[in-house]
Parts: C-alpha cells; sequence; structure tokens
C-alpha cells in the first residue's frame, strides 16, 4: 500500500479512537504474563536488539568521539527497525475496522498504565499491611534509589514520585507520538526511551555511546512531560483536597529546578496538586544526589497520599481520553 493511501485511511478521527481503544485495552487486560511467557514484550525485543548493538558497537578502545559516532549509528538502527516494522503492520491493517481493531490491541501493547497503577498501588498496600521492610522492597522494584536509606514517608514519596514521572513516559507520551505519527510514531519513541533506559547512563562505559540516545529522550518526552503536568493540574479538582491553583503554581514555580529537564513537570504538578513537597535529596546506591523540592506542601507522605496520587492520576487519563475523543468528533466536523 503505498504511502498516500494509508495517510488517508488513518484519518485523525481514526487515529483518535484507536488511540482511546488502546488504552481501554490497556486498562482492563494489561499485557498478558501467559503471552510474555510465550513470546515476550514488544520492549524486551527491541531491548535485545539494543543489547547486541552495545555489545557489537561500543569498543573500549575507541576514544570518546568516535564512541559517540558509534551511538548514533545504534540509535538510528534502533529507531529505525521498529519504526520499519511498525510502519508495514499499519500499512497492511490501517484499512478496515478489523484492521484498526488489531491496531488498538498492538498500540496497547506499548502503553503501561495498568502496570504503573499495579506497581505503585502493590507500595501502598505494603506500607499499610506488611509494614517497612515490605515496603521498601516493593519501592525499589519502580524507583532507582537506594530503598533501604527511606523511611515510611520516603517510601511513600519515592511511589509517588515514580508514578508522576512514569505517567508522562508509559502512557502520555506513547499517546502523543501515536496522535502524531501513529504506530510508527509510538515504536520509535518507545525505541528511543527503551535506549535511554540501557545506554542513557553516564557511567565509563555508556556516556559516550549512550549521549544521543539521552540526548533524544529528553527531547521526544518534553511534549509528554508538560502535557502530563497540565492534565494533573486540570484532574486536582477531582480528588478529596486537589488544588489546580496550586499544581499550576508548583509547576511554573519549580519543575525548571528539577535535575531532570522533563521529570520536574509532573512531579511538582503532583506534589502541589496533593499538597506535598517531593523530591529534594535522595540516595543512589551509595552515593548522595542533591535535587530541588517540588511543592511546598508537607513531606509526611502516607499510604493515604499514595491512593490519592492514584486517584489523580486515574482522573488525568480519563480527562486525556474525554480530550481524545473531542478532537476525534471535531476532526469529523
Amino acid at each position: 500500500m503505498p504511502i498516500e493511501s494509508w495517510i488517508a485511511v488513518m484519518s485523525v478521527a481514526t487515529t483518535l479512537v484507536i488511540l482511546v481503544a488502546a488504552l481501554g485495552f490497556e486498562a482492563a487486560f494489561g499485557y498478558p504474563q501467559r503471552l510474555y511467557k510465550i513470546i515476550g514484550h514488544p520492549v524486551t525485543w527491541i531491548g535485545a536488539l539494543i543489547g547486541k548493538l552495545d555489545r557489537d558497537l561500543n569498543r573500549d578502545e575507541e576514544n570518546v568521539s568516535a564512541r559517540k559516532v558509534s551511538g548514533m549509528l545504534a540509535l538510528l538502527l534502533i529507531i529505525a527497525i521498529p519504526a520499519g516494522v511498525a510502519w508495514l503492520t499499519q500499512s497492511a491493517l490501517a484499512s478496515t475496522w478489523v484492521g484498526n481493531l488489531v491496531l488498538a490491541l498492538l498500540a496497547s501493547t506499548m502503553l503501561a498504565s495498568r502496570s504503573l497503577y499495579e506497581h505503585v498501588r502493590d507500595v501502598a498496600r505494603t506500607l499499610e499491611r506488611d509494614g517497612l521492610e515490605t515496603a521498601r522492597t516493593a519501592v525499589g522494584r519502580i524507583v532507582g534509589r537506594n530503598p533501604q536509606t527511606l523511611d515510611e514517608h520516603g517510601v511513600a514519596r519515592a511511589a509517588i514520585e515514580s508514578l508522576a514521572e512514569n505517567a508522562s513516559d508509559g502512557v502520555t507520551a506513547p499517546v502523543f507520538w501515536f496522535a502524531v505519527l501513529g504506530l510508527p510514531g509510538l515504536a520509535a519513541y518507545k525505541a528511543i526511551n527503551t535506549a535511554d533506559s540501557m545506554i542513557g547512563h553516564r557511567t565509563p562505559r555508556h556516556e559516550a555511546f549512550g549521549w544521543a540516545a539521552a540526548r533524544l529522550d529528553d527531547l521526544v518526552n518534553l511534549p509528554a512531560s508538560r502535557l502530563t503536568g497540565l492534565l494533573f493540574a486540570l484532574a486536582a479538582r477531582l480528588v478529596p483536597n486537589g488544588s489546580t491553583q496550586s499544581a499550576l503554581r508548583a509547576m511554573c514555580r519549580d519543575a525548571r529546578h528539577h535535575r531532570s529537564s522533563n521529570a520536574g513537570w509532573p512531579e511538582s504538578a503532583m506534589a502541589g496538586a496533593l499538597g506535598l513537597k517531593l523530591n529534594g535529596p535522595k540516595t543512589y546506591g551509595t552515593t548522595p544526589v542533591e535535587d530541588a523540592y517540588m511543592g511546598d506542601g508537607h513531606r509526611e507522605a502516607t499510604a493515604a497520599d499514595i491512593y490519592r496520587a492514584l486517584r489523580l492520576s486515574g482522573a488525568a487519563s480519563a480527562l486525556m481520553i474525554a480530550i481524545l475523543l473531542g478532537l476525534a468528533l471535531i476532526s469529523q466536523v
């Protein structure tokens, strides 16, 4: 099918409806564990590609400039292969309602709202029922910091911060790039994001080789991080004692001071909406890291605050679905 054909088939309304269906599928079913055991997951396939390219192209004997060039070549392949497969798939499917349904199912595999909700909810439950040590283990599955340095309030804050940041990376950003570029855009985004998580680190092995991956990940997450913060602010009215005004104030004042160019936007909005003070100093391994505070509320976060954060995230997702449906209707007028 020529490119002009699938662009015509994938109208704005169709794209947005597929997105809404994908969000519904993922929220209802997630990614079945049985399927994962049989064939893995799109992210694990991309991860296998990244691992091979890292082993083959990232040579210790090369200088910094050569490793940067090798990293850029690797990144081109990391993006082009999944995006190319996705383009061929969309070209073959995007002509009937059955094909669009399959596209929605495929897109749902690259969203993460259900798994994010479950992991963060588990932290709240263990904090309530099983005590600090078990809660540290639970939060250690979703954050990079050393959980052994966290007290109960620190565990709760870490879970809320992870929820805020990953709502952007795992939900809003994939939705945004599917809306802009269809399934190839979604696949390309997941490839970039996975590359950043695997090789975009400031370590002796990856600082040069993963430089391009880290910079590009910052760029492609820029729109979604701001949109997620705005969604949190608007959805704050749907949460007990939530404040849209405080969310917007914290986001405008604090987001740019975060170590991450993107994470500060959803984290500061979450903090302001819930009346919390998030982020600040933390420890990765044995290395203390100073970072700016987000929000000006209280630091004594609890399991109840995690549940409020989950409710805020859910309300923001519902608001996003409503916006997508509204845009789909407008595009038909």
